[in-house]
């Protein structure tokens, strides 16, 4: 498909609720599906939510209800949070859909008649908490550094891919920047990872029954439709959303022009444009995802791009220490685009953020309520006391800085280009005293709010990606030329 843009976020793992984080990639990606919208692009955004795997077991035996009951209720959570935010996915692939699984399902059978899957005993660091094996130089002290928790020793009879295959030709792919991989330290670390060889890995699990069962007998065994002693490890499964999120059904090798339904079908989207996540699950799809479409003879994703955590207050986000951000209580808060927008401009390119209630609260006040709402509130007034209507340009066209920004991936940049226009328009009425202008030089006055008009005219359009509804609410205060009596865009907090 020419002129395509497909998207995802990785699918959150369900055992718990949706926080903050999950909410800046999704909402990052949210912008940028709408800024190609208004590119012209045919957009496809995927999201969803990855619903297998001990911990769900484990969390769903602690909730005292089945498993499938657990991951509904969960999914709905993801749900609703993304509807608070107003995102717009175009599916959201759930890893318990019949399809998904089928497509799993066909993916293993083939890989294991490629020769690809074997059996053997693994022995090995596990940690509960990322479920993947670890080395020992991945512990600090003794502890996984992502869950502050020693992983067990585990040994088991286990089906293994044949990853350490692929190693060099992913090494190669993002060396030349076939498979991009931003910021580029992101880059460098994996392909320090890379130098010291992939080991091949575990794919199923002998005692965890919520999972997509192996497709295929243990080898020497008679075991009629798989092994029902296994099911498929967590990753494998969740990576194919990415094609089972555009309806694939685990036909291989991908030929898009022979699927039915032609250019209009969306797996005709593969491979994915842009992949965001945090940083925490960089490695393995730098690795085992890409081994996973070479395999398959897919094509790989043209970017990964990896983005920092949020602190708060300094420390760790962690339920056992209270500080959790959730998605809701910003939007109860700040308000959607209030919320959208304090996400966006937390982040700096490859950095992690420190945020707070109280930074967040000052942060709103400084830019929306006193900055852009202030702004909007002060040219409609003084515009009505001369019955002013705008007649000149409406639309500057997006800056050439901003466009490279959205290909840089910075949303925090983005927004501060257009905050100074903002600051430059609020600074405007004050020298030009624009208060006075339109008691005693109309026509004076009708220039200046000319060129107010034009700059806010400017600012909505910038801001559609960011914040739809505020961009909208704008143009039409500025088409009728009317701010109505009481009406604040951004009360204070």
């Amino acid at each position: 498909m020419k002129n395509k843009f497909y998207i995802t976020t990785p699918i959150y793992y369900v055992n718990d609720k949706p926080h903050v984080g999950h909410a800046y990639t999704t909402v990052l990606a949210d912008v940028l599906a709408r800024w190609h919208k208004l590119c012209g692009e045919d957009v496809f955004f995927s999201a969803g939510t990855d619903e297998h795997g001990a911990k769900i077991e484990t969390a769903a035996m602690a909730a005292g209800v089945s498993p499938q009951k657990f991951v509904d209720e969960k999914a709905a959570d993801f749900k609703n949070a993304w509807q608070v935010l107003d995102i717009s996915y175009d599916n959201f692939i759930r890893t318990t859909d019949a399809g998904h699984e089928k497509a799993v399902s066909n993916v293993l059978e083939f890989l294991h008649k490629k020769g690809l899957i074997y059996q053997d005993v693994y022995k090995g660091l596990y940690c509960k908490g990322c479920e993947q094996y670890k080395s020992e130089d991945d512990l600090i002290d003794g502890k996984c550094p992502d869950h502050q928790i020693e992983p067990e020793l585990m040994e088991e009879m286990s089906y293994f891919l044949k990853l350490s295959k692929f190693g060099d030709e992913i090494a190669g792919k993002i060396e030349s920047g076939e498979l991009k991989i931003e910021p580029a330290e992101k880059k460098n670390e994996i392909l320090k990872f890379l130098e010291k060889g992939l080991n091949d890995i575990s794919i199923s699990r002998a005692n965890v029954k919520w999972g997509i069962l192996l497709p295929f007998p243990t080898q020497g065994g008679s075991v009629s439709g798989g092994d029902k002693k296994y099911t498929v490890y967590v990753w494998i499964d969740a990576f194919l959303n990415y094609l089972t999120g555009l309806g694939w059904q685990g036909k291989i090798p991908l030929n898009p022009s022979l699927q039915k339904g032609g250019a209009g079908n969306a797996i005709n989207f593969f491979p994915p444009d842009i992949q965001l996540m945090s940083k925490d699950i960089l490695r393995v799809h730098a690795t085992i995802w890409p081994a996973l479409l070479l395999a398959l003879e897919m094509p790989l994703p043209e970017k990964i791009f990896v983005h920092g955590f949020f602190t708060i207050d300094g420390q760790k986000m962690s339920k056992s220490l209270g500080n959790v951000i959730w998605p809701e209580q910003l939007v109860e808060k700040f308000g959607v685009d209030g919320a959208r927008y304090l996400l966006m401009s937390s982040l700096a390119y490859g950095h992690d953020g420190d945020i707070s209630w109280d930074k967040l609260a000052e942060k709103y006040n400084a830019d929306l309520a006193n900055g852009l709402g202030n702004l909007i509130n002060r040219t409609m007034t003084l515009a009505q006391k001369v019955v002013f209507k705008h007649t000149g340009e409406k639309n500057k066209g997006i800056s050439e800085r901003i466009k490279k920004l959205y290909e840089e991936i910075k949303p925090k940049e983005i927004l501060e280009e257009i905050w100074k226009e903002i600051n430059w328009a609020n600074k405007y009425i004050e020298e030009k005293r624009l208060w006075e202008l339109v008691k005693n030089n109309e026509a004076e006055a009708k220039k200046v709010l000319e060129e107010l008009f034009t700059t806010i005219y400017d600012v909505a359009e910038n801001l559609k990606p960011f914040m739809p509804e505020t961009a909208e609410k704008i143009l039409k205060i500025l088409d009728s030329a009317e701010i109505k009596k009481g009406e604040i865009l951004f009360p204070r907090v």
